[in-house]
């Protein structure tokens, strides 16, 4: 009974310009509602702030230019960008100071030069939680040259990547950073080319995640740290499919340079096996930073060489 008296009375305690907005962005902290979200961003000015997002499919894109910005959907899933890309990017085109992403699908994203993604991080930390992000050249994709945090947490990636519309792959996940990138709880499946999971940074977390390329096409590498990484991969599981382009490996170190220290990259507790139809021996882990990496127990399926230095 207490509880069901107290809710009225925050209501009426509320401002009027805190109340809720009929429109589809919110601004939860003035209650100001906007048919676009980049109408929302605008009014902000810089400030941090969250959007609140209401159900639907929206065919618009938005660019975050300053603040610390939350997008939240106000019912986790109910949230589509569909199709759009800003600036021939990405739905979302991040550089403030840093962003959280929560609650929200992206798909269908294409552009021109092969990396239409979801999100396209170019400044800022980034903390993505509870999205989608499917059937797009790519799913979350930027590079910077500072030290930030970037961690996506329970989300899933499914027919994203490309290998044949331009010279360069796309991949499901692609960022760089001199901090770390961390990935947990997420799943990632049907991959259509190019990497599941590449990173380009000194430390890595990626642990408790599903790796299922049993549908996936011409694709390449659970996880490549092209230039070396130390950190943690452990408690996931990886599947690898028949229809790959490049089987060799499940976790890759170094393949591209050795930018980063790798001693000590401690690789245990995972689980590996071979789709139906795979037929070929892939390495595990195969190394090329010629370091002495901490590869622990995982669990491995017939047919999988465990440790391979190239």
């Amino acid at each position: 009974m207490r509880q069901l008296i107290a809710l009225p009375l925050l209501a009426l305690a509320m401002p009027a310009a805190a109340q809720p907005s009929r429109a589809p962005f919110t601004v939860q902290q003035t209650g100001q509602g906007f048919a676009k979200l980049d109408d929302a961003l605008m009014s902000i000015r810089g400030q941090d702030a969250t959007i609140l997002i209401a159900p639907g499919t929206y065919r618009q894109c938005a660019i975050q230019q300053a603040g610390r910005i939350t997008f939240r959907a106000a019912e986790p899933g109910s949230v589509i960008f569909d199709g759009v890309a800003c600036e021939g990017k990405a739905a979302l085109v991040l550089r403030g100071e840093g962003s959280v992403v929560d609650g929200l699908i992206f798909r269908n994203i294409r552009v021109g030069d092969g990396n239409g993604a979801g999100i396209r991080i170019e400044i800022g930390d980034l903390t993505v939680l509870n999205s989608m992000f499917l059937d797009s050249q790519e799913g979350i994709l930027g590079a910077q040259d500072a030290p930030r945090t970037i961690r996506i947490d329970r989300s899933t990636f499914a027919g994203l990547g490309q290998c044949d519309e331009t010279p360069d792959c796309a991949h499901s996940v692609y960022v760089a950073t001199r901090g770390q990138v961390t990935i947990t709880r997420s799943r990632f499946e049907r991959g259509r080319g190019g990497h599941y999971v590449k990173l380009r940074a000194p430390t890595v977390s990626i642990t408790d995640n599903s790796f299922d390329d049993s549908e996936g096409r011409k694709t390449n590498y659970m996880i490549d740290l092209p230039e070396g990484a130390t950190g943690l991969i452990a408690n996931n599981s990886f599947v690898q499919g028949a229809h790959k382009e490049n089987w060799t490996g499940f976790i890759v170190v170094a393949a591209e340079a050795r930018k980063y220290r790798s001693a000590g990259l401690r690789v245990e507790g995972n689980t590996a096996s071979l789709a139906p139809g795979q037929t070929k021996s892939p390495a595990f882990v195969a190394d090329i930073s010629h370091e002495r990496l901490a590869v622990g127990a995982n669990t491995l399926g017939k047919g999988i060489r465990a440790f391979e230095v190239r």
